[in-house]
Parts: structure tokens; sequence; C-alpha cells
């Protein structure tokens, strides 16, 4: 059997099964996006959750993971090289199950920079840009009276969803006819902005009907449906 004793973070979290891949989440958008990917590609693994509500991503045993005190993370115990790797930042995660399995993640290499480049738009524009919009638009900056921040989150946002938009009127899937880590890192985050955040009529999100077709494809699936409440309470 595996031994994890060495990470800290199984003190606070026990592995019940170490022969199976760690993961210390959330069920939020950026949380999802790695149970969405467990349960696509049927890796086994253990799900722990990481209360925010007790400031568990604050705790020594999680900054020993990740120092960044982010959720999602990962301790797979089958590691390169058979060792464990502990890991955090979702983007990096995906790419590196995408690896792992072989799945999710175009084997030619030109449509894999394709995937991979999507990736990084949602990582470094749609997460951001739909964040704030949930900070301006539902939790304490909706108090704010000056509206210039949120709007300047708002009018992002709407060009993002267009580029996703316009890209969709061509294919089925984010990057291509195939579905990919791409997608799998961007469709949590357009739910979250019309779904719990409560965004959709600021966003205009009914202009959008090429990213609403996608959504719902998305959804449908079954992996997905069940990532999404992973780990429950």
């Amino acid at each position: 059997m595996t031994d994890l004793s060495a990470f800290p973070i199984t003190k606070k979290w026990p592995a019940r099964h170490p022969d199976r891949i760690q993961l210390y989440s959330l069920p939020t958008p950026n949380g999802v996006k790695v149970s969405i990917m467990l349960e696509e590609t049927g890796l086994p693994y253990e799900a722990h959750r990481v209360s925010f509500d007790t400031n568990d991503q604050m705790s020594p045993e999680f900054l020993s993971l990740n120092p960044n005190n982010k959720i999602p993370a990962i301790l797979d115990p089958n590691g390169p090289g058979g060792k464990p790797l502990p890991l955090f930042e979702s983007g990096a995660i995906l790419l590196y199950l995408a690896e792992k399995t072989g799945k999710f993640i175009p084997r030619d290499p030109a449509a894999r920079y394709q995937a991979i480049q999507w990736l990084m738009f949602q990582m470094g524009g749609v997460g951001p840009m739909f964040g704030q919009v949930g900070f301006f638009h539902k939790f304490a900056g909706r108090e704010f009276e000056d509206k210039r921040p949120r709007d300047r989150y708002v009018a992002e946002s709407k060009r993002l969803l267009g580029v996703l938009d316009r890209l969709l009127a061509n294919q089925p899937w984010i990057a291509g006819d195939e579905y990919t880590i791409a997608d799998i890192a961007t469709f949590p985050w357009v739910r979250n902005l019309i779904g719990f955040y409560g965004a959709g009529e600021l966003v205009a999100f009914d202009n959008y009907k090429n990213v609403a077709r996608a959504l719902d494809a998305f959804v449908q699936r079954p992996a997905v449906a069940k990532g999404l409440e992973i780990p429950g309470q």
C-alpha cells in the first residue's frame, strides 16, 4: 500500500484509499474543473472538502501542499516515475491529468496547442473577469455606490463571451470538434456566472446563443453532472 505519511496534508485529511489520487477541493468553478476531469477520465480518486467556513485553506497542512492557499490541489500517489506528486493550480492539474491518461487533449501537436491556448484563455481571462463580476454583483462589491468597477468587468465579460460565441458558431466545442480540457475549464465558469452569480441579465447572456448551446451540452454529460457536486458536504 502506498505510504503518503510524508505529506503533512494527510494528517488533517487522512487518506482512506492512499493508492488513489487525493483531491482537496470545493464545488466552486475552479474546484469542479478537477472533479469533472477525474470523473471523465475514470481515474480512481478520493475527495476531501476544504472548508472556507473554517479557513481550512489557511491551515499549515493545506499550505504544505499549496502555499498559495487556493483550491483545488491534488496528491497523486502514482506520479511520474511512480513517485507521489503534489500539484496545485487547476489548469496545471487539468494538463497533468490529460497527459497522464491521454484523454481530453488532442494527440496531434498542433491541435494540442490549440486546446492549451484556450485553456490559458480561461485561466487568464474568463475566470478572473467572471469572478470580479460575481464580487461586484453578488458579494460585498454590490454595496459600492460607484458602479464603474462593476461595469468595467461586465464589459470585459461580455467581450469574452463574444469571443467564445463567435468561435462556437462554427464548431461544437471550444478547441474544435473534440471535447477537451478547454471546455472542462471554461464552462463551469459560464455556468457560475449566470447561475450562482445571477449575472445572466447583467451580461446579456441571451445574446450568446452558441455559448448557451455548448453549455447545455456540457452539463448534460454524466461525468459533469457528478463532478459538479464533488466534494459534497
